[in-house]
């Protein structure tokens, strides 16, 4: 059985050489980022999430949007297990996989699929697995004779097209994404969106962090609002769009 159920979940990270910090500092609410927070007088910490309820069940795609810094990173991290709650209870079920940074285990100095198939066995796959799967992905990037040299040669798009192959193989339980599509032409960005949401289908669940509203109707049946750390609003994609055009939450 596939879930994520969040309680109260509460993340501070502490601050170090702060001393220059005043009072009126501490205690501001930043324009993006969590709220700073004085424990004494030579300690300070960040809320980066306070008080985050929420649970999704098998079928749920969850969009995330707020401001930069207003901790939809930093949840998709605690999500996949790379942050544990300061307080509250996070119970997550089923194999998660992320889409952080797809160039996740790539180096400039090995050939296209030289990248693609460790880059398939970092990722979990098995040497069976990564080989009958290099066939797939090396014709989904497009690269043809690009893919026997060093990375080094490629732009930053074609980069992309390696670590987004690799990355949207497999059947996850659980899918993260934070923002994926930062370079690649129109038409491999096209194709990567038809590709992702074959992925998706094959998903229990999505949690997906996006600026663009039109991939969030496309992908996403619920949102989340994120503002400093808290929910500020969660619920259907279309009432909460229509509220976030509304409120003009800048995102």
């Amino acid at each position: 059985m596939t879930f994520i159920n969040l309680n109260n979940v509460c993340l501070d990270f502490p601050l170090y050489n702060t001393q220059s910090f005043s009072l009126r500092h501490s205690l501001a609410k930043a324009a993006t980022g969590g709220i700073l927070k004085k424990k004494n007088d030579k300690k300070f910490t960040v809320s980066a999430l306070k008080n985050i309820s929420f649970s999704l069940e098998h079928g749920d795609r969850l969009g995330l949007i707020g401001h930069n810094g207003s901790g939809k990173t930093t949840l998709l991290k605690l999500l996949a297990g790379i942050y544990s709650p300061t307080s509250g209870h996070a119970q997550i079920e089923g194999k998660v996989s992320t889409l952080f940074d797809v160039l996740l285990g790539t180096s400039d100095e090995m050939t296209g699929n030289e990248n693609l198939y460790l880059s398939s066995l970092i990722r979990g796959k098995s040497i069976s697995e990564a080989k009958s799967s290099l066939k797939d992905m090396g014709e989904f990037t497009g690269l043809g004779d690009y893919l026997y040299v060093p990375m080094h040669t490629y732009s930053a798009g074609m980069k992309v097209r390696i670590g987004f192959s690799v990355a949207t193989e497999g059947n996850p339980d659980i899918l993260l994404i934070d923002e994926v599509f930062g370079a690649g032409d129109k038409n491999f960005i096209t194709q990567s969106i038809k590709r992702l949401q074959s992925l998706i289908e094959r998903t229990g669940i999505l949690v997906f962090s996006s600026h663009s509203e039109d991939l969030l109707k496309k992908l996403c049946n619920k949102i989340m609002i994120l503002e400093h750390g808290e929910i500020k609003v969660i619920g259907y994609t279309e009432e909460v769009l229509s509220f976030y055009k509304n409120e003009k939450i800048a995102v």
